[in-house]
């Protein structure tokens, strides 16, 4: 849908897995990624704001050195939360020695890896813990798949600001790709549901939800009970983007928020140019919506 537009900069105020901000770095874009929480942030430092750094083999024996060696105590405790004892180390471990690393990209890339490797822990149950490989030998099994890094010759950007912050200030970008994050009513911490561990293994504790909690509030990914709150942060936030020149607001119908009432919405502010819609009812009860204006 992005091809139909005319656009040589994107600013993407959710960004939470940098694949779309990587693709449009191959259209020679120049993209401006942003999101509040730092998790995603770190990744899109490594996918999207990198141009050309990889990890060497000497980064990487940096990360693992005494990965599997128990210290006094745990730097981080609240890994005990999500890991076994043995995990926790490696996890705990592995944190201080990417601080050791010269670069935040080459910091960001290991973080990354990292994160994909706690990934892989957590899709193992009871009944497969057997298959399981150590996860000094998958972090470098990782780390050799790493896809290329996108030099797309622009001066990309990535930020760790709440959405209204970033807008605000985001004044040279031609198009707004903004993927709107799925209504909820819970704390963060539990929206985010086992991807919590990421972000309190990145902040080295668990004792943030609460500040971050409060930073979210008033605008659109903070908790909402009714419709008419989501919509009404959703207008709040488009308001905030007048001043970018093309929008794209990707958008899952799940029932809860429709299409219409989207467009409705952003017809308050601009005209709608188009509305495109993927059918995915039958697979998963869904609609994929992507509005332009």
């Amino acid at each position: 849908m992005l091809r139909r537009l005319k656009f040589r900069s994107a600013a993407i105020p959710f960004s939470h897995d940098s694949a779309v901000g990587t693709y449009l770095k191959r259209w020679n874009v120049r993209v401006s990624a942003n999101d509040p929480l730092q998790a995603a942030w770190i990744k899109g430092v490594a996918a999207i704001l990198n141009n050309g750094e990889r990890l060497s083999s000497e980064d990487v024996n940096v990360v693992l050195e005494d990965a599997y060696v128990p210290r006094y105590k745990l730097h981080n405790p609240a890994l005990r939360s999500w890991f076994n004892e043995t995990d926790s180390w490696w996890f705990d471990n592995v944190r201080q020695n990417i601080d050791l690393l010269p670069t935040p990209v080459s910091r960001a890339i290991a973080s990354t890896i990292a994160m994909a490797t706690g990934d892989y822990v957590q899709s193992f149950t009871e009944d497969t813990l057997e298959l399981r490989q150590p996860l000094s030998n998958v972090f470098r099994r990782l780390w050799t798949t790493e896809a290329e890094p996108v030099n797309n010759g622009q001066n990309n950007s990535c930020q760790n600001k709440d959405i209204k912050s970033f807008l605000a200030a985001e004044n040279s970008s031609d198009l707004m790709f903004l993927r709107l994050p799925q209504p909820h009513s819970k704390p963060l911490k539990t929206s985010i549901g086992k991807a919590a561990w990421k972000e309190e293994w990145i902040r080295g504790g668990n004792d943030f939800w609460a500040d971050l909690d409060q930073s979210f509030l008033g605008k659109l990914g903070s908790a909402t009970e009714t419709k008419s709150q989501y919509l009404h942060l959703l207008e709040e936030t488009l308001r905030t983007a007048d001043h970018v020149d093309h929008w794209a607001i990707a958008h899952v119908e799940d029932g809860f928020i429709t299409s219409q009432e989207v467009a409705e919405v952003v017809g308050k502010i601009r005209a709608v140019n188009t509305v495109f819609t993927k059918d995915f009812s039958e697979l998963t009860g869904t609609k994929a919506v992507i509005i332009t204006a």
